[in-house]
């Protein structure tokens, strides 16, 4: 079980094309803030059918798009 599957399960639920969360969203979601960890736990979004686009440090967003079969 990892501490980013509740995020991962909200992904799948939203069912969009594309979109964008933002740390603190992703925070309320999963209940931990974002750390460095989570660049060794996206990969596992590939399960759920969706992949980790772009990550703004900047914008403190991450865009997350489904995978197209």
């Amino acid at each position: 079980m990892s501490k980013y599957d509740s995020l991962w399960e909200y992904i799948k639920a939203d069912g969009s094309k594309s979109f964008k969360l933002s740390f603190d969203e992703i925070q309320n979601i999963t209940g931990i803030p974002i750390d460095h960890s989570f660049l060794k736990h996206k990969k596992e979004l590939a399960a759920y059918k969706y992949q980790v686009g772009k990550i703004s440090m900047k914008e403190q967003t991450v865009i997350f798009n489904r995978i197209d079969e």
